[in-house]
């Protein structure tokens, strides 16, 4: 029989990170010992108010639909905080939705912005999904490739090269996944006036917002001159407050163009829900000394593996600024790609990495280690990995 699947789809991989889960998770069940250093979930709990909410309105019968835009008292908490914290003014009832996580805010947000063949330029290495995102919504992903010889800078140069006359938007994240590279002010308005200046969307990736070291300050693009009726800002509740199974996020964004990512959501998914938002609620109006209890172990087990890393022969690794991922050049190991250094160190060592490949161009010849682990899990892998190095 013939395929009759969408031709949308080929080409298409599967996500690389969440391929590597599953392979993490068959060895394990086949009873073979690996430590996964590949995946980007905290390995903390959510906070027990958060829980302890979300669980009441389970017992209570609060269950049922809610608006697709999200609870009012959800939305009007994150205007709350987007003003406190981001130096955005939106409107919560028209420039706000929540959605079942900041993945779905993504695919939304291009779905409404993005024709077919509209170019969308992406600072690379990137997480893997925003570029199979893009071409599910018919458009073209121009990959701006970032140097790890300047630190993996953006400039405005860099974006000026990328611009063609089918350019319709820049999508930014920071802090950065994979690199750990937060956005100074000098790039976050490079990106502001390319932006302005070809009259340009941007779409703004803050999920790693709550997780930064070092005084590193965050800086919102929507907060800057002449981008707030261009920028769509994604955040959501995965990251900084250890909810990744509660599938939570939102978008905010000028209210043209939120009623037209209001569409995508209520023709897909209808709404997120509704006791989970309640948790939503709660996490972002409740304690947030969770928040910083974490970000200070995050900021120890930093450590340990960025100096782990630099210990091991023909390996180094900066340090990073925000998020839980070390990105290490492994360029001086001898080995042909980081995908043969992946699967060697799966293989002789036990740990399972993530390549830089899978991550775009820029990528190549560096790996992704995951710090949101134990600090025992960090020592035990970097004590393996050292060992089967030595070895070679």
């Amino acid at each position: 029989m013939k395929d009759r699947t969408a031709r949308r789809f080929a080409g298409l991989q599967r996500s690389a990170t969440v391929a590597l889960l599953d392979l993490v998770q068959t060895m394990r069940a086949e009873g073979l010992p690996v430590l996964d250093l590949g995946g980007g979930e905290p390995d903390f709990d959510t906070a027990e108010h958060i829980a302890a909410e979300a669980a009441d309105a389970v017992r209570a019968g609060f269950t049922h639909y809610t608006p697709s835009r999200g609870l009012p008292e959800l939305r009007t908490a994150i205007a709350e905080k987007l003003a406190r914290d981001n130096g955005i003014e939106v409107d919560p009832r028209t420039e706000i939705i929540v959605t079942p996580s900041a993945k779905h805010a993504l695919f939304i947000s291009l779905l409404a912005i993005l024709d077919p063949l509209d170019e969308i330029i992406v600072p690379t290495p990137s997480w893997v999904s925003y570029t199979s995102m893009a071409h599910l919504a018919g458009a073209v992903t121009v990959q701006a490739e970032l140097s790890p010889d300047n630190g993996f800078r953006l400039t405005r140069e860099l974006l000026e090269r990328h611009v063609s006359p089918r350019t319709k938007a820049i999508l930014v994240n920071s802090p950065n996944n994979p690199t750990g590279r937060t956005l100074s002010r000098e790039e976050a308005e490079a990106v502001a006036a390319v932006a302005i200046e070809h009259d340009l969307f941007i779409v703004a990736d803050e999920i790693y917002e709550l997780i930064r070291y070092d005084g590193h300050e965050h800086i919102s693009l929507a907060s800057l001159p002449g981008c707030a009726e261009r920028t769509l800002t994604v955040n959501g509740f995965s990251k900084g407050y250890a909810m990744t199974g509660w599938r939570l996020g939102w978008v905010s964004g000028p209210a043209e163009v939120i009623a037209q990512v209001l569409k995508a959501q209520e023709h897909t998914v209808g709404c997120s829900g509704s006791f989970v938002q309640r948790g939503g609620v709660a996490a972002l109006t409740g304690p947030q000394e969770h928040v910083q209890e974490m970000v200070e172990e995050y900021s120890a087990r930093r450590k340990l593996i960025v100096d782990g890393l630099n210990s091991l022969p023909g390996v180094t690794c900066s340090t990073p600024e925000g998020a839980f991922y070390a990105f290490a050049d492994i360029r001086g190991t001898g080995f042909g790609s980081s995908a043969e250094f992946s699967e060697w160190m799966l293989r002789e060592a036990g740990v399972a990495l993530t390549p830089g490949s899978a991550f775009g161009p820029g990528g190549e010849g560096h790996v992704r280690l995951a710090f949101a682990n134990s600090r025992t899990v960090i020592e035990e892998a970097i004590g393996k990995m050292a060992a089967a190095l030595a070895s070679r």
